[in-house]
């Protein structure tokens, strides 16, 4: 009997490459799987309907029980740096690459994770928990509706099967889509093997960086086009994190995307109060990915890839051309963004001395990172609710006025100025504390609070009805959460 999936256009690009970046392996089924949610309105952007999506193939195919159809199913090798340091080879310890699907709304790569053991599990189970799972399946669409690059989220499965973590938990496998899934990693893993790193980067510039093809018969300026392009997406990537108060938490070189996406949802977390050097992951005990240095870590590892395209021929003088122009697109971008969130027409002289005396303001009173800005829309002529959110609000008050006085300058109607500031600055974000509270409903076997987070969180910049609890600070008892790699 044929299944709606037979309809599904499925390909393979991925597994066309050589098989030093993979390893065949069937997934490992989870017990008693039952589809826990699934994520309709990204499903029917690929033109996925809802017999397909209700069918139980479906959900076989999300709790690895069977393959997708057409696909090839493969784990995917890379290496990379963790915390700074050379880890060699790495790879997909508990996810499987099931296939590619090309859909009305692009080709992605599907993806499990939490799926069971591959050749590069080392010491783990290959599992995941349904804590950790519905994490990601909650952020990356969070990410995806504040305009955030990123993976993506189908379907969440899960089991009683336990998994053995700080605590016994239970089991989840969370599908994950994505144009593609190489890393800087992978870069890193083939590095000194020149035959492999140019079939890789064919693979990434043929499908990825079409602008780079041009440079056919010169393996030295597609190299190069394809770096100076990534340069280029992944600061981008850190304003677009830091500007809504996003830790990613583990930056290692294989947690980053060649696409210039948030890869590998794991210790994440977005700031409630604010602290420059906030720290989100309980292992970061030195701080190395701290918010305020997420620019310079993607700067490093940028390096790192960019170390490894020398077995191209490609010479450190022009790597390092195109690789230190991280720093200045990444200012440029901060600039424009903070005009953007602050209602600004234009960066102005004098700009920069009321940003810092802003993050500074923050930084010392602990203030709620989204609603200090959010409320910074309606504070010139209403400061209430503003200055209310501030431990000393004499200090907020005399910024305040600056900033007034700064504002007068442009002779901005206030509507505009307000529109297009909550334009840019959320009222939702995936707090720890509402993750939390969409985790033990789950626990519960309830699926109506992940269903009502993902509802806000895929409009987080317009006010929801009967949503205020969703937009108030953390509770005291989840302000200072760090979260570990199983989290």
């Amino acid at each position: 009997m044929m299944s709606p999936l037979d309809v599904l256009k499925v390909d393979n690009r991925y597994a066309r490459l050589p098989e030093v970046f993979y390893s065949r392996v069937e997934p490992q089924p989870l017990s008693q799987a039952r589809l826990f949610h699934v994520n309709r309105e990204f499903a029917h952007a690929l033109g996925l309907s809802d017999a397909l999506l209700e069918h139980d193939d479906f959900r076989a195919v999300c709790a690895g029980e069977r393959p997708l159809p057409g696909g090839q199913t493969l784990a995917a090798a890379y290496s990379g740096h963790q915390f700074g340091v050379w880890a060699g080879a790495l790879g997909d310890g508990r996810a499987h690459l099931l296939g590619e699907l090309c859909t009305p709304g692009g080709r992605w790569e599907w993806q499990l994770k939490g799926s069971g053991h591959t050749p590069y599990s080392r010491m783990g189970d290959g599992r995941a928990v349904l804590r950790s799972s519905l994490r990601e399946y909650l952020a990356s669409e969070a990410m995806a509706g504040l305009g955030i690059p990123t993976t993506r989220a189908l379907a969440i499965v899960v089991s009683p099967d336990p998994v053995y973590r700080e605590t016994t938990e239970t089991a989840a496998i969370v599908s994950r889509l994505s144009p593609s899934f190489v890393r800087f990693g992978t870069f890193e893993h083939v590095a000194r093997t020149p035959e492999h790193l140019l079939a890789l980067l064919d693979h990434v510039v043929e499908d990825f960086y079409p602008e780079c093809c041009a440079a056919e018969d010169d393996v030295d300026a597609r190299a190069l086009c394809f770096l100076d392009q990534l340069v280029a997406r992944t600061a981008q990537l850190m304003v677009d994190w830091m500007s809504v108060g996003f830790c990613h938490g583990v930056m290692n070189t294989d947690n980053m995307s060649v696409l210039g996406l948030t890869l590998d949802y794991g210790p994440f977390g977005f700031m409630d109060g604010f602290r420059a050097d906030h720290i989100c992951n309980h292992s970061d005990t030195e701080g190395r990915y701290a918010w305020n240095r997420q620019p310079t870590m993607a700067h490093w590892n940028l390096y790192r890839l960019g170390a490894g395209l020398l077995g191209l021929g490609v010479t450190q003088e022009a790597l390092r051309d195109v690789l230190d122009t991280f720093g200045p697109r990444f200012q440029e971008a901060w600039k424009m963004r903070m005009t953007a969130k602050l209602g600004l027409l234009s960066w102005q002289e004098g700009d920069q001395a009321l940003v810092d005396a802003w993050w500074q303001l923050l930084h010392s009173q602990r203030a709620d990172f989204t609603l200090s800005f959010r409320h910074l829309a309606t504070a010139p002529e209403a400061p209430e609710a503003f200055l209310a959110g501030f431990e000393a609000p004499e200090a907020a008050r005399q910024w305040l006025g600056d900033y007034r006085a700064r504002l007068a300058r442009d002779a901005r109607p206030v509507a505009q100025r307000r529109d297009a500031m909550n334009a840019v600055n959320p009222l939702y974000v995936l707090r720890n504390h509402l993750a939390q509270q969409a985790i033990t409903a789950a626990q519960q076997g309830d699926a109506g609070e992940t269903e009502r987070l993902l509802m806000l969180l895929r409009k987080p910049f317009v006010e929801h009805e009967n949503a205020a609890g969703y937009a108030a600070p953390a509770p005291a008892w989840a302000r200072d959460l760090q979260l570990s790699c199983s989290s």
